[in-house]
């Protein structure tokens, strides 16, 4: 909440000077982002009293619970991450700014009462991107280029699905195919994605917008038996090691290291991730249900979180929110500050060929082995590969405690 006040004063410019308060009054909300001069990014929520609210992402559902009134301003902030949505409140129309204070980052943010995602007069799909979908996006560079597996069901207009890449997946994407165009969003605070894309029964060529600050090409085409290269596969131990070795602070101010005595003779599962990070987020969501339900096993996790806040204290305020919000009872770690480079991080883990993705998960055998390493997490919004993550993580966990 503190930092709620100081982005308070920060903004205030958005506010008026005037005494009386206006208040959000209940409805469903259709929000915008401004992309560009001319394209939206749109979602949305649902004002459930004053202080309470809602935002969809097709079957996703985020209660916001954070909300402050300055006058004739309203101060949203999202759960678990740093952006905060700020805007004057007129005859139930917002207008100001989507704020992440630590990344110099703010997008154009309008609302208004209208329960429609897409609020354009649709025409009638002319094709059904139901299945499966081999995706490259950036396809004509050979720095930034990289593949991924769209995943989507369409009910009429109406389109729900994600994009599946070796790194993780993009949450949950809702949208419509509009004749032969496809658009599809999702905003949770941290991700403001917009893809759109021209259809036929065999391809989809589009654009994917992260907020206002990235935009690329992708080219996908239909093909239901594709599959991405496994998880498994893609970190690995260096020759010459066996184990994982790490010493960082906690946010106590104590240096833990995987040799200390809370992990001996424990499986151990070292997650490296981010407060940032939406897919760490679901990550982090399900391993703490499975560590709650399974304490009374010589079981142990630890995080490393890798902070793009430029100082420790704030870096630690970001684990403490989302420790608290989550009920996270294992250690988190601040592994790094000031970026969330990949290689940046790989130094402070040498014995890794790479750090590949946010999050990545090493599971240690109870004599200090590696036994495997997992890259990425394909959460809810990616339906059946979800349900075979879990049921191989149990398994696999059984497999390391049971020796």
């Amino acid at each position: 909440m503190r930092q709620l006040l100081v982005i308070l004063t920060f903004f205030s410019v958005f506010s008026c000077d005037k005494n009386e308060t206006e208040f959000l009054t209940f409805g469903t909300y259709r929000g915008e982002l401004m992309v560009n001069d001319t394209l939206q990014l749109p979602f949305l929520f649902k004002v459930k009293d004053a202080n309470t609210l809602e935002v969809y992402n097709a079957e996703e559902v985020i209660t916001v619970d954070e909300v402050a009134y300055k006058n004739d301003s309203v101060y949203i902030k999202l759960p678990v991450f740093e952006g905060v949505l700020i805007a004057k409140i007129k005859d139930e129309t917002l207008n100001g700014r989507f704020v992440v204070e630590e990344k110099g980052r703010q997008q154009v943010f309008t609302a208004k009462k209208n329960k429609d995602r897409f609020n354009v007069g649709l025409s009638a799909p002319k094709h059904n991107v139901s299945g499966n979908w081999e995706t490259v996006f950036s396809p004509n560079s050979d720095t930034d280029s990289y593949v991924a597996k769209g995943v989507f069901k369409q009910q009429g207009n109406k389109v729900t699905g994600t994009f599946l890449t070796t790194t993780g997946d993009y949450r949950f994407l809702e949208g419509v195919v509009n004749g032969d165009q496809l658009k599809l969003s999702t905003f949770d605070g941290a991700h403001a994605f917009l893809f759109t894309g021209a259809v036929t029964d065999s391809t989809i060529n589009g654009q994917f917008y992260s907020g206002n600050h990235w935009v690329e090409p992708f080219t996908a085409k239909r093909n239901d038996n594709y599959t991405l290269a496994s998880a498994n596969d893609l970190t690995y131990l260096k020759d010459g090691y066996d184990t994982l070795a790490f010493t960082f602070p906690d946010p106590d101010g104590n240096l833990v290291s995987l040799t200390d005595d809370r992990f001996k003779n424990k499986v151990v599962v070292v997650q490296i991730m981010g407060t940032w990070c939406p897919n760490c987020l679901d990550e982090s969501k399900y391993y703490t249900q499975y560590y709650n339900n399974n304490k009374d096993k010589d079981i142990a996790f630890v995080a490393l979180a890798f902070e793009y806040a430029k100082t420790e204290a704030k870096a630690f305020s970001f684990i403490k929110r989302l420790k608290d919000r989550l009920n996270i009872t294992y250690p988190i770690l601040l592994a790094q500050t000031g970026t969330t480079s990949k290689s940046k991080a790989n130094q402070k883990l040498p014995m890794l060929n790479q750090v590949l993705s946010y999050p990545t998960s090493i599971f240690i055998d109870k004599t200090g082995k590696v036994r495997k390493i997992h890259t990425g997490f394909n959460g809810p919004a990616t339906g059946d590969k979800f349900t075979e993550f879990k049921t191989e993580f149990t398994e696999f966990m059984d497999l390391l405690l049971a020796e």
